[in-house]
């Protein structure tokens, strides 16, 4: 097969990527072997190209927001069938007997793997997937469709409910790409009104295009006060702007897996009155069942562009430098 790999992490404008050919895996005794139709391109990728998390794996094959067909069944799995559609995202392992698995909170398990980072991903013809990771997939929508809503789409949901909007409340998106375009339906659909706050001039009209109340620049103040917040845009000086635009009470979720530096925050303009700064980490499988469903059910769609298996590297330029408004996917040409 074809895969993409991280040969020296490092900016994307210096090709860190090399496309290479490698033997098809076999899968473990609990795993799937699935055959990649679309992929997602996530920021979580460009981060682990660049460099900018720890190498967990030496040549990993990126990508997290898998869909494909089963190609290959281990021999422990049962309730999967070859030719069965097949949705392969982040979280990829768990230990299940850590005491945050066994509460529910397998999000923050110490020994959690991850798609992508510490197992080879969805940058490649065919990927594997632990069949306890895997999700089973709507059939009335089309593979670039979905592929966002596994990684851009759980994690925005996740960030959502980490934000603890009051019913009808005021939501703030700082950075408006894959996973908050995503996001901005969910809460939309729930009765939300949603202000987009973003660099992006393609990316604010998408927002107004979808229904989002308001649509400014990401340092500017909402034309009202914000119940909740989430910063989508790995920005650390974003951090007290959107503390500053909440209101009493307030809750700011931080959804990327790497930010850049937070200034120094002051207590009285961007903490006080029970104001709550949170992180977002990973999602529950939970979360990426309960995720689909409301998927489902509100009509949520990706803004897609395609590019093919073999155009990841300008793909992930084109996400770095902004030159597309919803999420890249890629398509197995090969």
């Amino acid at each position: 097969m074809r895969a993409w790999v991280v040969d020296r992490p490092g900016p994307v404008g210096c090709e860190p990527l090399r496309f290479v050919g490698r033997p098809i895996p076999e899968p473990g005794p609990d795993e799937l072997l699935v055959q990649m139709r679309a992929c997602g391109v996530c920021r979580t990728d460009l981060h682990v190209t660049e460099g900018d998390l720890p190498v967990h794996r030496t040549g990993v094959t990126p990508g997290h927001e898998v869909v494909g067909e089963v190609a290959g069944i281990g021999a422990a799995v049962s309730g999967w069938a070859l030719g069965d559609r097949v949705g392969v995202a982040w979280l990829r392992r768990t230990d299940g007997t850590c005491r945050y698995c066994l509460r529910g909170s397998e999000n923050l398990c110490p020994a959690s793997e991850y798609t992508g980072w510490d197992a080879d991903g969805g940058y490649a013809e065919y990927t594997t997937v632990p069949a306890g990771f895997a999700y089973r997939l709507p059939p009335d929508v089309d593979d670039v469709a979905l592929a966002p809503l596994l990684c851009a789409g759980i994690i925005g949901y996740r960030a959502l409910l980490r934000t603890s909007l009051p019913s009808g409340g005021r939501l703030g998106l700082y950075g408006f790409g894959g996973s908050a375009h995503l996001c901005a339906q969910v809460a939309l659909a729930q009765g939300a009104t949603v202000h987009v706050l973003t660099r992006e001039e393609a990316s604010r009209r998408l927002a107004l295009e979808l229904g989002c109340a308001s649509a400014g620049d990401a340092y500017d103040m909402p034309p009202e006060p914000l119940d909740g917040a989430i910063l989508f845009a790995p920005v650390g000086d974003l951090v007290p702007v959107a503390l500053r635009a909440l209101d009493r009470g307030g809750v700011l979720a931080v959804a990327g897996i790497h930010l850049s530096d937070v200034p120094v925050l002051r207590y009285e303009k961007e903490l006080f009155y029970e104001k709550e700064l949170r992180s977002v980490t990973s999602n529950t499988r939970d979360d990426g069942r309960e995720f689909l469903e409301l998927a489902a059910r509100y009509g949520v769609r990706a803004t897609t562009h395609p590019y093919p298996l073999s155009g990841a590297l300008r793909a992930l330029g084109d996400l770095e430098a902004g030159r597309f408004d919803g999420a890249a996917v890629l398509v197995n040409d090969l």
